[in-house]
């Protein structure tokens, strides 16, 4: 199954626009990055898997001041399941208010909707331990 060139521009554009609007607190605009019921599983982080939009704005909200200051993404590998149905993994970099940062993998369900391609689910992944511990 192919993806065309619009489409690929269209999905990274996408997940590219996850950080500039929660860097800046644009929760109203979630709809923009994920359907209604989005899935967003941050239990690697600690957290929940947590469901829908409001779910997604109540947790930003509960973390306050410990939200990272900057979310950037890089690494965008993208694989169709369906006509209506990307895998897309990626690579983040959160930047914290005390200049430390993670890194953490991001695999995304992305779907066709009649808004058009928006993330369906999204499972957090923090990159802890160098190549998987395959050393030793």
């Amino acid at each position: 199954m192919a993806l065309n060139a619009e489409d690929r521009v269209t999905i990274t554009d996408l997940i590219a626009l996850h950080g500039h609007l929660v860097d800046v607190g644009e929760l109203q605009r979630l709809d923009e990055l994920f359907t209604a019921d989005v899935i967003y599983d941050v239990t690697d982080l600690g957290g929940t898997a947590l469901e829908g939009l409001d779910g997604i704005r109540q947790a930003a909200h509960a973390l306050g001041a410990g939200n990272p200051v900057a979310h950037h993404v890089t690494n965008i590998v993208l694989t169709p399941i369906s006509d209506t149905e990307v895998v897309a993994r990626s690579k983040g970099i959160g930047v914290n208010t005390d200049g430390t940062c993670g890194s953490a993998t991001y695999e995304d369900t992305v779907v066709r909707t009649d808004s058009g391609w928006r993330i369906s689910h999204r499972k957090v992944h923090a990159r802890r331990v160098p190549l998987n511990g395959l050393w030793g």
